[in-house]
């Protein structure tokens, strides 16, 4: 059986795989959602170079510390996606090709820092983007909010559960009873 090789370059928009791409960025995002819920974070570490990545991002994009990291704690999209920021993002970006798996996958990521994701508070980037901003802010103390927000969304689900639980038990003792 003959196989054809994909190419990329000439292939259709196909909804289904347009469809699977932005699941696994939602599964993404609802990934990292939980591990700044559960982990300082500080503590955390998204990838085994991590402490590159902050380097390379701090060195190439030294307006990202500027004005107390405005721009990383809110992202400037335009900022990202103007013609010299495209260039300086995809040089950046060449240099994981062979250290990062998926570098160029899409991913979700936070504009606002301080704020959970949402609708009006997400924009789509590529893997080395989520890890370049996201590692940067949890260094820098920039995703401290975020897990207090995460933390307390997970104990306003754990009290939801608990009653839905409770009133599920007491829905079934009283069918019991008749």
């Amino acid at each position: 059986m003959a196989t054809q090789q994909f190419d990329p370059n000439n292939a259709q928009n196909l909804v289904e795989i347009e469809k699977q791409f932005a699941v696994k960025a939602v599964e993404h995002a609802q990934t990292y959602w939980n591990l700044l819920e559960k982990v300082k974070p500080q503590d955390l570490k998204l990838t085994p170079i991590d402490d590159e990545i902050f380097e390379h991002t701090m060195k190439e994009f030294p307006e990202l510390s500027e004005n107390n990291y405005e721009k990383l704690i809110k992202i400037d999209e335009d900022w990202m996606k103007s013609e010299e920021g495209k260039k300086r993002w995809r040089n950046f970006m060449m240099q994981y090709e062979k250290k990062i798996k998926d570098y160029n996958f899409g991913s979700l990521i936070r504009t606002d820092a301080r704020e959970e994701y949402s609708e009006t508070n997400t924009i789509f980037v590529t893997r080395i983007q989520f890890y370049a901003f996201e590692i940067a802010r949890n260094r820098l103390g920039l995703n401290d909010r975020a897990h207090e927000i995460a933390k307390e969304e997970a104990i306003k689900e754990k009290e939801k559960a608990e009653k839905e639980k409770a009133r599920a038990e007491r829905e079934k003792a009283k069918k019991k009873k008749n």
